[in-house]
C-alpha cells in the first residue's frame, strides 16, 4: 500500500475534526495490508477544516485509493452527518461497479452515525475504520486534505462558505484531470480511473 500513498504521513491539524469517544459501533480495519489492485476497491474519506472570515467550514472528501481520484466532496458550515454525507452520495452516484467497495475512514462520530453507515451499507459498501489515533492508518485521505490546501488555495482564509464551495469544485476538477502523479506513472487520477474501470467490469463479481 506504500506505493499508493496510504503510508504518507500527514501534516498536523489545528482544528479538531474527529470525535471518536462515542458509543456508536466502530468497525475493524480490513484495509490494513490489503493490496490495491483496481478502482472502487477502497474509498478513503476524511474531514478537514477551511477558515473563512465568517467562521470555520468543513470539507469531506472521498478518494479512490487506487486511482487517487476524488470521487465525492462537500463543504458545509457544520460537521453533521447529513452535511458530510453529501460527499458519499456524490461518490455513490458515480460508482460504476457493484462489488463491495470498502469505505475507509477514522472513527469520527459522523462516519459512525447510523445515517452515514446506513447509507453506505444500503448501497453495498463495507465499512472500515482506523483502530487508533495513528494518522498513518488513513494517510491517503489525510494527505489529500493537505494537497488541496497547499496546492489549490484552500489553506488560506477565504471569504465565506460560498467561496469555499466554488474553490473546492475547481480544485477537484484540476486535481482529478490535470495533476499527474509520479505514483501513477505521471498520469492523472482521471486517466487511471478510466483505464482500469473497464477491466474491473469484466471480472466476475465486479459488475
Amino acid at each position: 500500500m506504500k506505493e499508493f500513498g496510504l503510508l504518507i504521513g500527514p501534516k498536523k491539524r489545528y482544528v479538531q475534526t474527529t470525535f471518536s469517544r462515542h458509543h456508536l459501533r466502530k468497525y475493524p480495519n480490513p484495509v490494513k495490508g490489503l493490496p490495491l489492485t483496481h478502482p472502487e476497491q477502497v474509498w478513503a474519506s476524511d474531514i478537514t477544516y477551511v477558515k473563512t472570515r465568517q467562521g470555520t467550514c468543513y470539507v469531506n472528501l472521498v478518494t479512490d485509493a487506487f486511482s487517487r481520484r476524488i470521487v465525492g466532496y462537500t463543504a458545509a458550515a457544520d460537521m453533521e452527518a447529513v452535511s458530510m454525507g453529501r460527499a458519499l452520495v456524490m461518490a455513490l452516484s458515480a460508482k460504476q461497479t457493484a462489488a463491495g467497495t470498502i469505505h475507509h475512514s477514522d472513527r469520527g462520530l459522523q462516519y459512525c452515525s447510523r445515517l452515514y453507515v446506513g447509507l453506505a451499507i444500503e448501497r453495498g459498501l463495507r465499512m472500515s475504520m482506523t483502530q487508533s489515533s495513528d494518522p498513518y492508518e488513513n494517510a491517503l485521505a489525510e494527505r489529500m486534505n493537505c494537497t488541496l490546501k497547499e496546492e489549490f488555495g484552500l489553506g488560506g482564509t477565504l471569504e465565506n462558505l460560498g467561496q469555499v464551495k466554488l474553490l473546492l469544485a475547481q480544485a477537484v476538477e484540476l486535481y482529478n484531470n490535470h495533476r499527474p502523479h509520479l505514483a501513477l506513472n505521471m498520469k492523472t487520477p482521471q486517466q487511471v480511473h478510466q483505464e482500469k474501470i473497464p477491466a474491473c467490469l469484466n471480472k466476475p463479481g465486479y459488475c
